[in-house]
């Protein structure tokens, strides 16, 4: 196995950032049609797609995990790691995701006291709901995830959690697998990996089918993991780097073009024919994870990747703050025509949601992750132990009840 790799591949947290938006526009399409028809019109090819940005999020998480966690765990089971592992992901994704879950929540019960138009999820908002959320299961138990969670984003996180949980034994049948085949190899194992879910989509036409999600975190984080297994393997020259980096903008090209190329003359009986670009998500990681120069360079400057960092609370409020806009619009019969003022409210609620993203990073994701991380090393320590009172001959009195 190779040497021991880990940290931040920067490339791939400024692509997070574009993964993001890619969804946050997605679901703002309508707003953008009002504002701007012949804005609309032109990035319709690629925002309508939008949502195969979630897949991208897939794929990332188990390249990156794997990156940093398969010389630490993929040796030899270790139930002590296991468990590490899982609360360190806990303190990555749980506070954001229980602040804006609540947010979310208190948003549903303002409607059913403010205004003429309560929310539709209000008969969603019951105890059991709750604790399913809470607990990051809901999406489990149901075949599609729209309505799944109070805040819309958060069903892909109940499917992250439960990739969480099988990433212990998934790290160690990828650590034997690498062991035992040439990168080359684990490419082809890792878009072959990929493909289910699009040959779902060539089977029924739509990429929204009763437990779709299923295939889409489980094969595409198990593609992630083995496209990192052969990143960690290959060693290449400056050269082969700046290669690599011409191939990752090349890819980035061709899903853009082929979103348009798809839209202009779309398949026979696929609906849902963006979800074709699916296969290059992974050849454009890889080329990312190691190229340098052109489109690596540009996703590796500090505002991408600090873009990057507080992408994960983007993604989890941008919904809340579209619902709120939807609620104000309806409720004072606000119609937007296009116009500058009209896209200036466009911007203005991305913006918004920008903003919201950052103070959630800095007052609540980071300061909560290293709260959570702290109490795996504060365990006393020996010498630190309060020394046992001595035995006394005298035994208390236990209060009885009744």
């Amino acid at each position: 196995m190779s040497r021991v790799r880990t940290g931040e591949i920067r490339a791939l947290s400024g692509l997070r950032i574009v993964a993001a938006l890619w969804v946050v526009l997605f679901h703002f399409r309508p707003l953008l049609e009002q504002a701007s028809p012949p804005w609309s019109d032109a990035l319709a090819p690629v925002l309508d797609a939008g949502a195969q940005g979630v897949d991208l999020f897939f794929i990332l998480s188990g390249f990156v995990l794997t990156w940093n966690y398969l010389d630490r765990m993929g040796e030899s089971w270790s139930t002590r790691s296991t468990l590490r592992f899982l609360w360190l992901r806990l303190a990555r994704v749980w506070p954001v995701y229980l602040v804006t879950m609540h947010l979310a929540a208190a948003w549903i019960v303002f409607t059913l006291y403010v205004g003429d138009f309560p929310s539709p999820a209000a008969e969603d908002l019951t105890a059991i709901s709750w604790i399913r959320q809470v607990l990051l299961v809901q999406l489990w138990f149901e075949p599609f995830f729209d309505g799944s969670s109070w805040d819309g984003p958060a069903w892909s996180i109940s499917a992250e959690w439960l990739a969480y949980l099988l990433f212990g034994a998934l790290v160690l049948v990828v650590f034997r697998i690498a062991a035992a085949t040439r990168a080359r190899g684990l490419l082809v194992l890792a878009v072959l990996a990929s493909l289910p879910p699009t040959l779902f989509l060539l089977a029924s036409g739509v990429f929204y089918t009763p437990w779709s999600w299923l295939p889409r975190i489980v094969m595409q984080f198990i593609a992630g993991a083995l496209a990192c297994a052969a990143v960690r393997k290959l060693h290449v020259s400056d050269s082969s780097r700046q290669t690599a980096g011409v191939a990752a903008l090349l890819l980035g090209g061709a899903i853009i073009g082929g979103l348009y190329l798809l839209d202009g003359v779309p398949p026979e009986l696929i609906y849902d024919a963006g979800g074709l670009v699916d296969v290059l998500f992974v050849p454009l990681v890889v080329a990312l994870a190691l190229g340098a120069g052109t489109l690596p360079a540009a996703l590796s400057t500090r505002t991408m990747v600090y873009l990057g960092h507080i992408s994960f609370s983007l993604y989890m409020v941008h919904e809340i703050v579209h619902t709120a806009w939807n609620w104000v619009s309806a409720q004072y019969e606000i119609t937007l025509s296009p116009s500058w003022g009209a896209k200036l409210v466009f911007i203005g609620l991305i913006a918004l949601s920008g903003l919201l993203a950052a103070v959630l990073y800095h007052l609540v994701e980071e300061p909560a992750r290293h709260w959570m991380r702290r109490m795996l090393d504060s365990g006393p320590k020996q010498a630190d132990r309060p020394a046992e009172p001595p035995q006394s001959r005298l035994h208390p009195v236990e209060a009885r009840a009744g």
